[in-house]
């Protein structure tokens, strides 16, 4: 395999390195501007009063090569005695094992982890003060998923299993997928890999997505972590889809006028016209893209210390990544002086908070639309109102745009609300929260808001859990090594529902969320009238595994 990155500059080239040097670039693509208010706004919390850098939290980063470090490689030394060391890992690997002085390093790598770790002064990284463990994983042309699998578990294994998040900025060709007939059914050794170690390690596994046909989309189809988009400027802001992400599909013209409406959908027509499955997108209409972040024309280091313009969902992912470690610094606080319990770094949690607090649709300053600060755009400049996830029960995130673009102020925000949990079922919560909890299967917890909720404002809800995989361990160890499998075991069915706090039949309810191919729930829709609401977490028999399920829940809503 040698698809080192998910990365693309004006149309895609060779991605093995996925760089162009821009002569006389403007001075306004740079990684500073995709980190502050035009991005994704985490400069605010690296500033009073928050101060978060990251410190002292664990990230991971596997790809095909690793990053420089101090007393590891010979380069990096020459870029220390230049004042050039901009980006100083923690830790470097080589799969299972210590890293090979001065091998297995590229600028690809390098790249990635500096929009997690730079301490440069002027191209800060979004958590310049993070832990970032990187691992190579690739030597020879058919090292592959096995390898990658191998290094992924080796970093999560770190630090007595620490690592809050796992950076993927590569993937692998459907073509050299050894199954019979591959698909994106998330049934990939590797895609069934990172799914395991989100359950058993509790990280979070970030995906870069793929771009064009016949990319590189294995393991796009995870499910217990997500894939990110990249978002290009308009206007000087970070807000519209690039073209060059994954979702190239024709769309199903229904009314006839040649141009995406709301209501239609894009989908993969074969030579007759008629659907046949994605190439790129999972399978049965499920969705792994949750977010976007900024990807285009951003200024990173290469392993010259010579800043470079960059694009594609490679750097994508790292701002999510980046935010994840803020996140986690907050909370290690909040933990610290018992605020808060350990719960609140699960990572199925971390994905609720994420994914809730993801720009949609710009406020108007009256708080309707949540404070959200930016109106994301699709490829086609409409919004996520026109997608077909709005206004669809079984459609939780819209196909090109996720659920919006991340934003970590507002991630922030969310997460700080801190846990509002059910006792007997039934919690009061307030307006902006979470939670992080088990329901049993023929039965559901309830979360009633307290205050009356505001008519013709959003709310947003999101429902998280993980699909059940198993390790099919031949020596016993626990541990996955080369030549053993994994076993998909399935994922319960949770539904979210939005109801009038009086109402207790779910038939009754004003919206819910309850697709049947997707682990996770999300509402996004107008309150129709002011009054008291609740959601509902509902897990539905028969139970595909265990009979109680762990999930994370976020929600924001506008009080009255």
């Amino acid at each position: 395999m040698r698809s080192s990155g998910r990365c693309v500059v004006g149309i895609l080239v060779n991605i093995s390195t996925c760089i162009t040097i821009l002569a006389n670039s403007p001075a306004g693509w740079t990684l500073d501007k995709s980190a502050d208010r035009q991005g994704i706004d985490a400069r605010s919390l690296q500033n009073s009063p928050y101060n978060l850098t990251g410190k002292d939290v664990f990230v991971g980063q596997v790809e095909l090569s690793r990053p420089l470090r101090f007393a590891v490689d010979k380069l990096f030394n020459k870029l220390l005695l230049r004042d050039r060391a901009i980006v100083q890992p923690y830790a470097v690997f080589f799969r299972d094992g210590k890293a090979v002085p001065n091998r297995n390093i590229d600028d690809h790598s390098e790249q990635v982890a500096a929009v997690i770790i730079s301490q440069d002064k002027t191209y800060r990284g979004i958590a310049p003060n993070a832990k970032l463990i990187s691992a190579a994983y690739s030597q020879r042309r058919q090292d592959g998923q096995p390898e990658a699998c191998l290094a992924a578990q080796y970093i999560a294994r770190q630090h007595n299993s620490t690592v809050r998040a796992i950076n993927f900025s590569f993937g692998e060709l459907l073509s050299e997928d050894p199954r019979p007939n591959p698909q994106l059914d998330g049934n990939a050794l590797l895609t069934l890999c990172v799914d395991w170690l989100a359950t058993t390690y509790n990280t979070l596994p970030i995906i870069a997505g793929n771009q064009g046909k016949g990319g590189i989309p294995i393991p796009t189809d995870l499910f217990n972590g997500f894939t990110v988009g990249f978002t290009h400027e308009v206007e000087g802001i970070y807000r519209q889809l690039d073209r060059g992400n994954l979702i190239d599909e024709p769309f199903i013209d229904r009314s006839n006028t040649g141009k995406y409406e709301q209501g239609e959908f894009f989908t993969d027509l074969n030579k007759d016209g008629k659907w046949t499955a994605g190439v790129e997108s999972p399978l049965n209409g499920r969705r792994s893209l949750a977010l976007l972040a900024p990807g285009n024309n951003l200024k990173l280091p290469n392993l010259q210390g010579k800043f470079k313009n960059a694009s594609g969902s490679s750097f994508a992912a790292p701002h999510v990544v980046g935010t994840i470690a803020l996140l986690h610094e907050y909370a290690n606080r909040q933990i610290e002086i018992g605020q808060w319990s350990a719960e609140a770094r699960r990572h199925e949690l971390l994905k609720a908070v994420l994914i809730n607090s993801a720009d949609k649709i710009q406020d108007r300053g009256d708080g309707k639309n949540l404070g959200m600060s930016k109106t994301i755009l699709d490829t086609f400049g409409k919004t996520w109102l026109d997608s077909e996830a709005y206004g669809s029960r079984v459609v939780p995130l819209s196909r090109s745009l996720g659920a919006g673009q991340l934003n970590a102020r507002r991630a922030l925000l969310q997460y700080q609300a801190g846990q509002q949990s059910p006792q007997n079922g039934v919690a009061t919560i307030k307006a902006i929260g979470w939670d992080t909890n088990f329901v049993d299967v023929d039965n559901f917890q309830d979360y009633i808001f307290s205050e009356p909720l505001l008519a013709d404002s959003f709310i947003a809800a999101t429902l998280t859990w993980d699909r059940q995989v198993k390790l099919n361990d031949k020596n016993g160890n626990s541990l996955y090594d080369i030549g053993e499998s994994f076993s998909d075991e399935g994922f319960n069915k949770i539904e979210l529902y939005l109801m009038r706090s009086q109402d207790n039949d779910i038939s009754q309810s004003i919206w819910s969320s309850t697709s049947q191919v997707d682990n996770l729930q999300h509402i996004f829709v107008k309150i129709p009238t002011t009054g008291k609401y609740k959601l509902r977490v509902v897990f539905k028999s028969p139970q595909t595994n265990t009979t109680s399920q762990r999930y994370g829940l976020a929600w924001w809503a506008k009080k009255s």
